[in-house]
């Protein structure tokens, strides 16, 4: 079910990509500002794992630790490549996967997290952040930025009046074109992310086979970022973390989380249909 709500989604981003790109700049004018998109984004995609890991000042942690071993027996099981992990200097409880692909990914997770976590919820919480590897949903993530970041473009120059002439003359699609389209990709591509923080909770279930110490995981891990909201992180960066380490803001539609209470459910269902 999620991949055929990811596929749709990300099906939809497409189409609403070669109607807006047709109708602003013509062939051209579409391809020019997916280029320029994906360049941006490819950037992001190749070094994220390093420019992330930078600008939280993240360590990097040894076999002798309590994250590491509990990464390592999750991997091993999973059979995926060892990631590097990585611990955060930080009280938000949180925790993070990045890198391109299963063989160059990193795992991360906060001070906080560490101090607040048993054993089993932190195995559940890592199951879920590698579960995000082996899902390959950092290349998903990046493909949805950058038809959203180009159709963002296509607004601008619509604004600025370039690309095909035929469309001044309708000037309420042009006004679609500048409010409606960026907006419309933008809550399509946080979709595209709460359907794969789906995915991902359910393969941590299944990998940790512990739904339920994960789902109490989540409870934890919501009262403690309204409690220690990340402070110096950049918003932009919310749809990495396990939960949105940032507080305010329209949480329903503008998240890049599904609710908590909506996981939790989930989970105990999960773990229902499992003993049954």
């Amino acid at each position: 079910m999620n991949r055929t709500r990811t596929f749709f989604l990300m099906a939809l981003l497409t189409v609403l990509f070669v109607i807006i790109g047709g109708f602003v700049g013509g062939g051209q004018g579409g391809l020019l500002a997916f280029l320029i998109a994906a360049a941006m984004n490819l950037f992001s995609y190749w070094f994220s794992d390093k420019l992330i890991l930078k600008r939280y000042s993240a360590a990097q942690a040894g076999p002798e630790t309590r994250l590491y071993k509990i990464v390592a027996q999750l991997v091993q099981k999973a059979g995926l490549p060892m990631p590097k992990v990585f611990v955060i200097p930080e009280q938000n409880p949180n925790a993070f996967a990045t890198g391109r692909n299963p063989q160059h990914a990193a795992v991360a997770a906060t001070e906080g997290i560490l101090s607040i976590l048993n054993d089993d919820e932190l195995t559940g919480v890592m199951a879920h952040e590698l579960s995000h590897v082996k899902n390959r949903d950092i290349l998903t993530g990046t493909i949805a930025a950058t038809f959203a970041g180009a159709i963002a473009m296509l607004g601008q120059f619509a604004r600025y009046g370039t690309g095909n002439q035929n469309r001044r003359g309708n000037p309420l699609m042009t006004i679609l074109i500048l409010i409606g389209a960026p907006l419309g990709a933008m809550l399509i591509r946080m979709a595209v992310s709460r359907v794969r923080e789906y995915a991902a909770d359910e393969g941590a279930a299944a990998l940790s086979g512990k739904p339920l110490a994960l789902a109490n995981a989540l409870l934890k891990l919501q009262r403690g970022v309204q409690t220690l909201p990340l402070t110096n992180g950049n918003p932009a960066h919310s749809h990495m973390f396990i939960i949105n380490p940032f507080s305010g803001g329209l949480q329903r539609l503008f998240s890049t989380h599904p609710a908590t209470e909506e996981r939790v459910k989930r989970l105990q269902l999960f773990s229902e249909n499992k003993i049954h």
